[in-house]
């Protein structure tokens, strides 16, 4: 049994930017500071380090309540903002999932950056939100390298099994997708369907790249190797 992972935005979906514009709308709310993550990289991040990076860059102290503030009025942003005709699901998501859902010897999770309520804010508004219930979040630890343990305890727990991280495999879109895999032994799988190439994630050390997940039964092949 393989415990699959996968990340959101620029792997499963192109939200349409409706993330960073929420991100935006939600300080500008606050501190009337428009556009504040307009010089933030955000690529592979989780969301708390987002945030604290950007109130550190307009020198806004993160402490005393700020940052669940912040979330709040992030997330009421989100919902009023994003919209599935200003984005789509990558290509070959759906027929990938929907064989995996249907495979016992997969369980689908998730491993994003993306807090957990604004996980699947973006998930239901593309279609997505049934095929996972379990995953680990930004909201669970703001280091993404830390997410996979909690990913794995979370699935132990809930179905009394015990799970390998060698039968574990992150898929993702960045470098931070595959430097969270490797270090416990998990495979990283990438899609080249985000900001980086399929060069750079060849380079990153991706165990294997897809352009996107069209190549169906190549990406079912790799994913059932060894």
């Amino acid at each position: 049994m393989k415990f699959v992972l996968f990340d959101i935005d620029g792997t499963l979906i192109d939200s349409g930017g409706a993330g960073v514009r929420s991100l935006n709308l939600a300080f500008e709310d606050m501190f009337s500071v428009r556009d504040a993550f307009s010089m933030i990289s955000v690529a592979g991040k989780t969301d708390m380090q987002i945030m604290k990076e950007g109130l550190m860059f307009h020198g806004i102290n993160y402490h005393n309540g700020v940052v669940p503030a912040f979330l709040k009025t992030y997330v009421k942003h989100l919902k009023a903002n994003i919209d599935g005709s200003r984005g789509h699901v990558n290509r070959g998501v759906k027929e990938a999932l929907d064989i995996l859902k249907s495979n016992e010897d997969y369980i689908l999770g998730l491993l994003t950056g993306n807090i957990e309520e604004g996980a699947y804010i973006k998930l239901e508004t593309f279609g997505l939100g049934s095929y996972f219930d379990i995953g680990a979040f930004g909201s669970d630890d703001e280091d993404r390298n830390r997410l996979l343990p909690l990913a794995v305890e979370k699935l132990e727990k809930r179905r009394s099994i015990k799970m390998s991280f060698g039968d574990c495999v992150v898929i993702g879109d960045t470098p931070r997708d595959i430097d969270c895999a490797k270090p416990y032994g998990a495979r990283a799988l990438a899609v080249a369907t985000g900001p980086f190439s399929f060069t750079e994630l060849s380079a990153a050390g991706a165990d294997a790249v897809f352009k996107d997940l069209s190549e169906t039964q190549k990406f079912l092949s790799v994913l059932g190797q060894e």
